[in-house]
C-alpha cells in the first residue's frame, strides 16, 4: 500500500475531527472544556465511549491473542458486565450527588487532603502510562505502513501523532470529545465489521457458514475451569468485573463523559447501554481474530510470533489494498478516540487536582489549561519513547498490568471510604498507597512456588485493593473526621 496514499486518508481522517473541534469549541469556557455544560445526550455518550473504551489495544491484541487464549477474554468481558451494574448503582449517584467535576474530590472530602492528593497521582500515573501504551500500538503500525519508507524516525511520528491530537481538543475539551468520539466509534464499528465481511468472502463463506466456521473452530472456547491456568473462569470474571470498576467508574476520563449527562438517570441509560454494546462489539473482534488465523492456517501463511504483530501483517501484507485502507482507517479511529479523551481527562484531573483551578479568573484558567494540555502530551511522547525501548510483552497485557498495580490503590481508597464508616490517619495514606502495590508485586512474582502453583493474572488488580484497604483499615479509628484531624494536628 503505497504510503501516500496512507498519509493522505490521515490528513482527511484529521480534517474532519478539526472541523468537529470547530463546530464545537465555539464560545467554549472552562466549564465547556470539563463537562460539556452538562449537555450532552446519554445515547450519544453510549455510543462514543466505546471507542475509548477499546482503543487500538482491542483493535489488535484481542483478534492476536485468539491462538493462544482462545475467547477465553469473553470471560473477562462478562465480568465487566457486573462491574458496570456496580458503577451505575454505587458510583455514579454518589458522582452526581457531590456535584463533582473531578472524581477524586470525594476523597478529599471522606478522608483528607493526603488521599485525595494519592488518589489523583495514582490517576495521573495510571492514565498516562495506559494511554500513552496505548498510542504505542497505532504508532507502531504507521511506523511500519508509512513512515519507514519515508525515513521518518519513530520518536518524530510520534511527535506528529499526539500534536494532531492536541490540535483539535486544545479548546473543545471535553464538547468536543464527545462528539468525535461519536464519529470515531462509528468508523471502529465499520472497520472491523468490514474486515469480518471481507475475510468471509477470501475464504468463501457466507454468513451463517462464517458463524459456524468460528464457533466450531479450535480457537472459540469460552471457558477454561483448571484454577492454577490464568485463563480460569473466576479469575478472569471477577478480575473484569474489578477492572470495569477501576478503569471506568474510578477513572476520571471514563466518567467525565458520564457527567456530562443532563442528570443521574440519563448517565445510568447511558451505562447500561454501553455495557451492552460492548460485549457485542468484543464478540465482533474476538470472530476476527478466528478468522484472521483460519485465514492464515488455509492459506499457508506463516504469522508473526508476537499477536499484536498478526492482524497488521495481513492486513498491509496479504490482504487487498482496499481492505488495508479499511485496517488503518480502524486503528486510527478507535485509537485516537482513547487517547484524546485522555489526554482532556489528565488535564482535568491536574488542573482540578493540583493546581487550585477552581480558584482562578477565567482568563487564567485558560491560560493554564493551555499550558498544562501541552505539558502531558510532552509527557505521554516521552512515556511511549521508553516503552518502545523496554517493552517485550503483548500491549493488551501490558495495558492490563498497568491498570492491576496503578488503579489497586484507588479501588482500596473508595472501597474502604464507601463500606465503611472509620476515619483514617490521613497523613499515613500515601504510604499505605506506595506499599500496596510493592507487596503485590512481591506476592506474584512468587504466587507459583508459594501457592503451589498458582499464577497469578489480572486478579493482581483485586489482591492490590484487598492490601490497600487492610493497610487502611491498620491506620483507621472509629472516629468522626473532625475528631481525627484534631489528635493529628
Amino acid at each position: 500500500m503505497s504510503p501516500n496514499l496512507i498519509i493522505g486518508l490521515i490528513f482527511a481522517y484529521f480534517l474532519v475531527l478539526i472541523f468537529i473541534s470547530y463546530l464545537t469549541s465555539r464560545r467554549s469556557d472552562s466549564d465547556t472544556f470539563f463537562l460539556a455544560n452538562r449537555q450532552s445526550p446519554w445515547y450519544v455518550v453510549a455510543f462514543g465511549m466505546i471507542g475509548t473504551a477499546l482503543s487500538g489495544v482491542t483493535f489488535i491484541s484481542i483478534p492476536g491473542m485468539v491462538a493462544k487464549a482462545q475467547f477465553s477474554y469473553l470471560q473477562l468481558v462478562l465480568g465487566n458486565l457486573l462491574g458496570y451494574f456496580v458503577i451505575a448503582t454505587i458510583l455514579m449517584p454518589l458522582y452526581y450527588r457531590l456535584n463533582l467535576v473531578s472524581i477524586y474530590t470525594y476523597l478529599e472530602q471522606r478522608f483528607g487532603f493526603w488521599s485525595y492528593k494519592t488518589g489523583a497521582a495514582f490517576f495521573l500515573l495510571s492514565r498516562t502510562l495506559g494511554a500513552s501504551i496505548r498510542l504505542f500500538l497505532v504508532a507502531g503500525v504507521l511506523q511500519l505502513a508509512v513512515f519507514d519508507d519515508l525515513g521518518i524516525p519513530f520518536t518524530v511520528s510520534v511527535i506528529i501523532t499526539i500534536m494532531l491530537i492536541w490540535v483539535y481538543t486544545f479548546r473543545g475539551g471535553m464538547k468536543t470529545i464527545i462528539w468525535t468520539d461519536t464519529f470515531q466509534t462509528t468508523a471502529m464499528l465499520v472497520a472491523v465489521i468490514t474486515s469480518i465481511l471481507l475475510i468471509s468472502e477470501d475464504l468463501n463463506l457466507s454468513f451463517q457458514n462464517m458463524i459456524t466456521t468460528v464457533s466450531e473452530s479450535k480457537y472459540s472456547q469460552v471457558f477454561f475451569w483448571d484454577y492454577k491456568d490464568s485463563k480460569f473462569f473466576l479469575k478472569q470474571f471477577f478480575s473484569g468485573a474489578f477492572i470495569a470498576i477501576v478503569m471506568i467508574g474510578l477513572d476520571q476520563d471514563m466518567m467525565q463523559k458520564n457527567l456530562t449527562c443532563k442528570n443521574l438517570g440519563e448517565a445510568q441509560k447511558n451505562m447500561f447501554s454501553f455495557s451492552l454494546i460492548l460485549l457485542l462489539v468484543n464478540i465482533l473482534f474476538l470472530s476476527l481474530g478466528a478468522l484472521l488465523y483460519i485465514y492464515a492456517d488455509q492459506q499457508g501463511i506463516g504469522l508473526p510470533e508476537r499477536g499484536d504483530d498478526v492482524f497488521p501483517f495481513l492486513a498491509l501484507k496479504h490482504f487487498s489494498p482496499f481492505l488495508g485502507i479499511v485496517f488503518i482507517l480502524g486503528i486510527i479511529a478507535i485509537t485516537y478516540a482513547s487517547a484524546d479523551s485522555a489526554l482532556t481527562a489528565l488535564t482535568t484531573s491536574f488542573c482540578v487536582d493540583f493546581l487550585n483551578f477552581r480558584d482562578m479568573p477565567e482568563q487564567q484558567r485558560i491560560h493554564t489549561r493551555y499550558v498544562v494540555h501541552f505539558g502531558i502530551s510532552v509527557v505521554m511522547v516521552l512515556v511511549i519513547i521508553v516503552f518502545q525501548i523496554l517493552n517485550n510483552q503483548s500491549v493488551v497485557n501490558a495495558v492490563f498490568t498497568v491498570a492491576g498495580y496503578t488503579y489497586g490503590p484507588l479501588l482500596g481508597l473508595y472501597a474502604f471510604g464507601l463500606y465503611t464508616k472509620r476515619a483514617v490517619r490521613d497523613r499515613f495514606v500515601p504510604a499505605v498507597c506506595l506499599a500496596a502495590p510493592l507487596l503485590t508485586y512481591i506476592i506474584s512474582y512468587n504466587s507459583i512456588e508459594w501457592f503451589y502453583g498458582y499464577e497469578f493474572g489480572f486478579e493482581v488488580l483485586i489482591l492490590n485493593g484487598f492490601l490497600t484497604f487492610t493497610g487502611l483499615m491498620a491506620i483507621s479509628l472509629p472516629a468522626s473526621g473532625s475528631e481525627l484531624a484534631q489528635e493529628e494536628q
